[in-house]
């Protein structure tokens, strides 16, 4: 009996390019005339599956509409133009007509497909940390350089506060009086046992959020504590690997009843920077600013050049050292990494 092959990656590609394909043509089978459509209204992107999209409209009931061709890009948390229909045709219940335009978008980079957006008019990103799996700064650097890079209000929130005991208690309160010096917003929380929680509602009134953060830091638990009705499924972190597993597959978005939104997307181990220049990501570290541009060479590339405005700044206590040490660690990623060549850098 015939071993059968191992597809390739660019084989993989090709087939679900035309699974897409399909299921657009199928969608387009759908057809909808004038006549049977109602007037254009405007709704919000509640979640997004393939070719169609469930729409929440200004009344709340929510319609599961077919994308027209013309829209190129739709994420939760979009708001758009659609047109419910006079009748359902199968499943679908409405047309997507437009887009409007976005107040930010976040977005991550993809081998193929180049930058990927996850969702859209976010106005806060809550970066949530833990000491299990074991507290990591570099991640949070690079999540600070993201939320810069898009314009969104980053937020650190050390979630399974509980967890931390007086010997970790004070390793962590250095590191995060580093954020708090810097002018981050640093928050704590606990689902075991509701610490912090109201602080965190206050926080989310009134906003469009997203939680990001290794697997593992109790995204989905958190999700679970503040809207218990949804009961979301949650996995708890290896004790073989320390790590968590992805427990969320489609990003939706969902209310507060206090008011606010909350988008819960799949979780995403590691931030990948690899899209972005040295000079992009020195840009998602505020505190360079006023150092950036005034080194002795204008190529410096701030890990032992002489005249580095940026070792100056941390030698007369400007600057942390541990975040410029981030800072080189991400630099050097970028170097190292392949998938960069991908991308175009300056």
């Amino acid at each position: 009996m015939a071993k059968s092959k191992k597809l390739t990656k660019g084989q993989s590609r090709r087939i679900k390019a035309n699974q897409a394909k399909k299921l657009r043509d199928k969608a387009d089978a759908i057809h909808w005339q004038d006549d049977e459509l109602e007037a254009p209204e405007d709704g919000i992107v509640i979640s997004r599956f393939g070719q169609h999209a469930d729409i929440e409209a200004k009344s709340g009931e929510i319609f599961r509409c077919n994308i027209r061709r013309g829209v190129s890009s739709l994420v939760c948390g979009d708001r758009v133009m659609f047109r419910q229909g006079k009748a359902q045709q199968q499943t679908v219940s409405g047309v997507i007509e437009a887009v409007h335009e976005r107040d930010s978008t976040l977005s991550r980079p993809d081998v193929y497909d180049g930058l990927k957006p996850i969702a859209a008019n976010i106005s806060q990103i809550i970066i949530v940390t833990t000491v299990l799996p074991a507290f990591n700064p570099d991640i949070i650097d690079r999540y600070i350089v993201a939320c810069e890079q898009t314009g969104i209000k980053p937020v650190i929130l050390m979630n399974k506060a509980d967890l931390i005991d007086e010997e970790l208690s004070e390793i962590v309160e250095e590191q995060l009086d580093i954020y708090r010096d810097i002018g981050y917003q640093v928050l704590y929380a606990s689902s075991e046992t509701e610490e912090g929680i109201d602080e965190l509602r206050t926080q989310l009134r009134d906003q469009i959020s997203i939680f990001v953060g290794q697997s593992g830091v109790g995204k989905s638990t958190l999700v679970n504590t503040l809207m218990p009705e949804l009961g979301l499924l949650t996995q708890d972190v290896s004790e073989n690997s320390g790590l968590g597993q992805h427990t969320t597959t489609v990003a939706r978005l969902y209310h507060f009843n206090d008011g606010g939104d909350l988008i819960d997307s799949p979780g995403i181990r590691e931030f990948g920077l690899w899209h972005l220049t040295p000079a992009e990501v020195a840009d998602g570290f505020i505190e360079f600013d006023d150092y950036l541009g005034t080194c002795k060479f204008r190529d410096c590339k701030h890990i032992n050049d002489p005249g580095c405005a940026l070792i100056a700044a941390v030698e007369e206590g400007k600057i942390y050292p541990e975040r410029l040490a981030s800072f080189q660690r991400i630099i050097e990623s970028l170097d190292s990494n392949t998938l960069t060549s991908r991308f175009k850098h300056s």
